[in-house]
């Protein structure tokens, strides 16, 4: 549920027909084609963001609601690979939903001074001149606006929000919410009452979202209540209600203890908020929650509120599959399945569902919607709100209002279009749930694997193995690094496999903990741990020890940023000598980032003299500016800290804008495989003020 604001409007509802599913192959995929951040609209140093979307009837613009911002913003999608900013439209209010009707824009505004006090009126809008034609009064806060498909009505959700901070946002709390309908002939809106529906607080019912079949009937969402119910558009009544029911789902992570463990079993209210309709005779809702419930998954209902789908556990294991399960939010709603849309694209009716946390939203053909089949996830930025469908132009809009510019973490429109795209790149099964990946290495004697490692947001410490034969890359394998024969957990952020077994971890220091070298056997159990020596140790800061390399009976370890001892453009590359526990030290010089800081994040050895790392700056999205692989020899022999001479090999930024999603900042594993092949991969920050997205690069033979 959006504390704010409401989640709102999919545009005009799709007719639902059941047709046979087409082969699997580009015309059912979907692949990400432009982000486009709301910011572009006004200023970067703007807070501004991008909730609820609708598409002008033409398919060529995006309109979508900028609650900080009081406004309307415009994306002209004419070429969706490459949208242009098309300005914004300032309004008396909070904009909490848009849809469009014809040449109308249809923004619900909020007006209300307080919970107490609700106001709120729907905005008609020409689309062309952008001027405002009517304002009705809608006596209330509106949450969502839909439109029927026949375009005789508009339905608004009136949620008249309680205060989460009056008895922990225990309901009720009036005044009651209610449905406003507008006849389009007349533009009177009229007043449908749904109290008295529901089993939880009947005399406060809070709507959050509605949708219109073509029927004239909507099914409307009371999610903090957990009831649904139909609403005849033409008489002004309830004619179906139902309780959302509640359901137990086992296999789930309910423990927000830095490891992803799918043991869990939750019973819980479905509490939905999104919900769209498939036809006439089912609708789909997404369970996310309140403060009571949330399954964790999406559901399709028939039209009397009996169940005839239900995903149980289904998506959060995909989440895990990919990547994208937000271990962060396990003790309380996983990954927030928000929002939900149902369209029709050729021959194939889909149903895409956004999760708030996972930062993704999923793909279903439900020819059949008894019996819906999973297509692919999409990556999003952070808290995808919207979702609408242009089934004219097969694309898909996806709106995110997360707003963090302290973070890189920006308000942001994505368009989708059909075809083969890049994500997944990496994923795993849901019993090797992955994340954090903070490091590579190949594995000598194997062709095709790679091994990564987890660092500190998960703990213990694991050691994952990389197929890179298969398409997308495979994580097959998971080794729990243990000392004393207990699990233990590192900051982990190099890893080198041993010629002649076991590892070399590189653990990052912090305030309370020093860097340290960590040596496992082939079982990865702890053998040795060895610490930088005292000055040296006294001199890092917080960036400590990010890569590891051995050759022969050396070590060698790079330090991501400057020491406190020497100046800030340059950092340290060390060698430890096996055989006398010597340390000495070569000074790499850095590019100069026009934003944040640049450091170092990954070393690896390419023959005896020649070493290889990744530079990079710490930000990510349209800001990310230096994420490169440099190589560099080593002297034969030094004394003191002579200054390395480095050659650029590899430009990462244009294979990571490639997918055309938000730049990831933390390229941190790079390894050059048995077949010859050099590989990059992401830290993806367990989704942690992150998109959460982990990008594996085959960057082709560049030593």
């Amino acid at each position: 549920m959006r504390k704010r604001s409401a989640i709102a409007l999919l545009g005009l509802a799709a007719t639902f027909v059941a047709t046979p599913a087409a082969a699997h192959g580009p015309d059912k995929e979907f692949r990400r084609l432009a982000t486009f951040p709301a910011y572009l609209n006004s200023s970067i140093d703007d807070t501004a963001a991008a909730e609820i979307s609708t598409v002008t009837e033409d398919g060529r613009t995006v309109v979508y609601t900028d609650s900080p911002g009081k406004r309307l913003g415009f994306v002209d999608i004419t070429n969706p690979s490459r949208p242009r900013a098309a300005g914004t439209l300032a309004l008396d209010g909070e904009p909490t939903s848009v849809a469009h009707l014809g040449h109308l824009l249809l923004a619900g505004v909020n007006t209300r001074e307080s919970s107490t006090d609700p106001s709120g009126q729907l905005v008609v809008i020409d689309d062309r001149s952008r001027k405002v034609v009517r304002q009705i009064d809608l006596g209330g806060q509106p949450d969502s606006v839909a439109v029927a498909p026949s375009g005789r009505y508009i339905a608004v959700a009136i949620e008249n929000e309680r205060d989460e901070d009056v008895d922990d946002g225990a309901i009720p709390q009036l005044p009651a919410g209610y449905l406003s309908v507008i006849d389009t002939r007349t533009w009177k809106a009229s007043k449908v009452d749904l109290t008295g529906l529901a089993a939880v607080a009947p005399t406060d019912p809070e709507p959050e979202y509605v949708s219109i079949n073509a029927r004239d009937e909507a099914v409307v969402s009371l999610q903090e209540n957990n009831h649904l119910a139909v609403v005849s558009l033409k008489s002004r009544k309830v004619v179906e209600h139902f309780p959302a029911g509640a359901v137990t789902v086992s296999g789930v992570d309910t423990k927000d203890d830095d490891r992803i463990t799918l043991d869990g079993t939750i019973t819980a209210k479905r509490e939905p908020d999104g919900v769209a309709w498939i036809g006439d005779e089912y609708f789909a809702t997404a369970n996310e929650g309140d403060y009571e419930g949330g399954s964790r998954g999406w559901t399709i209902f028939t039209r009397d509120g009996k169940v005839a789908w239900d995903a149980g556990n289904t998506l959060e294991h995909i989440a895990v599959e990919h990547g994208l399960y937000p271990d962060k939010r396990s003790d309380a709603k996983g990954i927030e399945p928000e929002n939900v849309a149902f369209a029709k694209i050729g021959r194939t009716p889909y149903v895409f569902v956004n999760s708030e946390r996972g930062n993704f939203t999923a793909v279903y053909d439900v020819s059949n919607p008894r019996k819906p089949k999973f297509q692919q996830l999409l990556p999003t930025t952070n808290g995808p709100e919207g979702v609408v469908v242009v089934p004219s132009r097969g694309l898909l809009v996806v709106s995110s209002e997360e707003e963090i510019p302290d973070a890189n973490i920006r308000g942001s429109v994505q368009i989708y279009g059909l075809g083969h795209g890049q994500f997944p790149s990496i994923v795993s099964d849901d019993k090797i749930p992955f994340g954090t990946l903070s490091a590579l290495s190949a594995v000598p004697g194997k062709r095709s694997q790679l091994v990564s490692v987890t660092d500190s947001a998960y703990t213990p410490t694991r050691i994952l193995t990389v197929d890179t034969a298969q398409r997308p890359a495979r994580i097959e394998r998971q080794l729990t690094v243990t000392k004393a024969g207990k699990p233990v957990g590192y900051d982990a952020e190099g890893i080198v496999a041993r010629r002649g077994g076991g590892y070399w971890l590189a653990s990052e220091g912090s305030a309370e903990t020093p860097n340290l070298l960590v040596r496992l056997d082939a079982r990865g159990a702890v053998q040795q741990e060895i610490a930088l020596p005292a000055d040296i140790a006294a001199a890092v800061t917080t960036n400590g020890f990010e890569g590891v390399a051995e050759t022969g009976n050396s070590v060698w370890v790079a330090i991501q940023r400057s020491l406190k001892i020497d100046p800030t453009n340059v950092v340290r590359i060390g060698k430890l000598d096996l055989k006398t526990g010597a340390w000495s030290w070569l000074l790499y010089p850095l590019d100069a980032a026009p934003i944040g800081w640049t450091g170092l994040s990954e070393l690896v050895a390419v023959d005896g003299n020649t070493f290889a790392v990744i530079e990079r700056d710490n930000q990510r999205g349209p800001q990310a500016s230096i994420k490169k692989v440099y190589r560099f020899d080593v002297p034969a022999r030094w004394t003191g800290t002579p200054t390395v001479k480095k050659k650029l090999v590899k430009d990462l930024l244009p294979a990571l804008k490639a997918d055309n999603g938000w730049v990831q900042d933390k390229v941190e594993g790079l390894a050059i495989g048995g077949d010859g092949q050099t590989y990059a991969v992401t830290d993806n920050d367990a989704i942690d003020d992150a998109t959460g997205e982990t990008v594996f690069l085959r960057l082709g033979r560049l030593f």
